[in-house]
């Protein structure tokens, strides 16, 4: 437990976690790899999150699904599946 709260690898107690975090801290190929899985989770993180609210919007019925594909940037597929999953 002591190596996962260590922000120095050298820290670390284990050598294969300490050259792995170092690697993803200090290498500049795994600097880039980490910043690219970030990136990707905060965009699927975003993706939900819109899709959430466009589901939302069609539960609330107040609006057609183009102006909700217009509001949300998401395609009118993607928003007829949503409609059809949810049985709404």
């Amino acid at each position: 437990m002591h190596d996962f709260s260590c922000t120095d690898p050298s820290d670390m107690n284990y050598k294969i976690l300490a050259d792995r975090v170092r690697f993803f801290k200090s290498d500049e190929e795994g600097v880039l790899t980490m910043c690219q899985m970030l990136e990707e989770m905060r965009n699927e993180t975003a993706l939900e999150t819109t899709k959430e609210f466009a589901l939302r919007l069609i539960i609330r019925g107040k609006d057609t699904l183009e102006e909700i594909a217009e509001i949300t940037d998401l395609p009118l597929a993607e928003l007829n599946h949503l409609k059809e999953t949810r049985k709404i």
